[in-house]
């Protein structure tokens, strides 16, 4: 297995290098990772923002943006910009703290759940032992912030909608966990890392995506829900509910939701990645080819160029899963709720816990091969 590079040792050794103490050089270590990970989500955010407008406009036959940058590039910043100067208006008689605070709530654990992913061997942000605990935990706040927003506007569609959100949210929550619980189960391990190394060894044939080909799907349409995404957009049906939640929401506010939207998107595309398409493992497995090249994997320029490799891998395996996801939006119609409630409680939940038993009973049976 590729040790890959230690960015925190690394980064301590140069400033202690530099002649700092190492208690010092760990404290200007802390807020850089934070800052990274809001920089790559945003960054992450524009990107799929273009892509989706790009693609869209593909499939109906339209050019999409194209004035504002090359190709249309930072047309999403400049969206970004004028939500940033846009008048925030209050709706009358609305409770003001819980208007402010909904999309808040909804915002700030999508981008700590950025804290447990990794994009290589060693770069994570946060390497927790209980990190799927974690990161199912963090994402059950954000109905509360769906909730609140809609009751605090003062007006009925945004109440449904955020009634919606809440129901949405708890019917795919139970498959999604279970999805998950089977790949935990194999892996011995909580810790997005220990998932990942399970996964590598055997190329794409080690992926988990072999061994759980319906916990894959039950995971994805889960997450589709979670994020909103068409055909599952029920709390902001806007042909029944005007824009739902969002209703009474400008300016920055109605941003906050749609940043966090999207940064959801690719966070669940990430977490796909991870869990069943071996994270920044290659297709062709690392030892065969260093072998094969005579090369040893602790080689320092060899390691910088597997990292940034596995960086790519991982970057590339979430955007395709991005890129599905925004084609589905342009080509699924959307369910309507009683079908939306149906698929999460009748047929993905049982599913789920089919897939659960089965997993644990080829886990005893055949233990080399399901992690026993």
């Amino acid at each position: 297995m590729n040790p890959g590079i230690d960015l925190q040792e690394s980064f301590v050794e140069a400033l202690t290098g530099l002649g700092l103490p190492s208690e010092i050089a760990k404290l200007f270590w802390l807020p850089l990772p934070m800052g990274l990970m809001l920089v790559a989500a945003t960054v992450g955010v524009l990107g799929t923002v273009w892509l989706e407008r790009k693609i869209s406009a593909a499939a109906q036959q339209r050019i999409g943006p194209e004035y504002i940058g090359p190709m249309g590039t930072l047309a999403p910043l400049a969206d970004g910009l004028k939500l940033l100067f846009k008048e925030d208006t209050v709706p009358t008689n609305s409770d003001p703290w819980l208007f402010t605070l909904g999309p808040i709530i909804v915002a700030i654990p999508v981008f700590l759940s950025y804290l447990i992913v990794p994009f290589g061997q060693n770069m994570v942000i946060t390497d927790l032992g209980t990190a799927i605990f974690l990161w199912i935990a963090l994402s059950s706040i954000q109905p509360i912030g769906l909730l609140m927003s809609g009751y605090a506007s003062n007006n009925k569609y945004s109440l449904l909608g955020g009634l919606r959100a809440a129901a949405q949210s708890i019917s795919y929550e139970i498959p999604l966990a279970l999805a998950v619980l089977a790949v935990v189960m194999m892996s011995n391990s909580m810790s997005t890392l220990d998932i990942v190394n399970q996964q590598s060894g055997y190329g794409i044939l080690g992926w988990n995506i072999w061994r759980q080909p319906v916990g894959f799907l039950i995971f994805w349409i889960a997450a589709l829900a979670e994020c909103e995404r068409l055909p599952f957009d029920l709390p902001e049906a806007e042909e029944e509910l005007v824009a739902g939640y969002q209703t009474e929401y400008s300016g920055m506010k109605f941003a906050l939701y749609y940043l966090a939207s999207y940064i959801n998107l690719v966070l669940s595309s990430l977490m796909v990645a991870v869990l069943y398409l071996g994270g920044w493992d290659f297709p062709i497995p690392v030892d065969w080819v260093a072998h094969t090249l005579g090369l040893s994997e602790t080689t320092p320029w060899l390691q910088v160029i597997l990292a940034m490799l596995g960086i790519t891998m991982t970057v590339l395996k979430a955007y395709l899963l991005v890129f599905t996801a925004i084609l589905l939006r342009w080509t699924v119609p959307r369910v309507r709720i009683d079908q939306l409630l149906n698929l999460g409680w009748k047929f993905l939940l049982p599913v789920g816990l089919v897939n659960l038993l089965l997993t644990a009973a080829l886990k005893l049976a055949f233990p080399v091969a399901f992690g026993g």
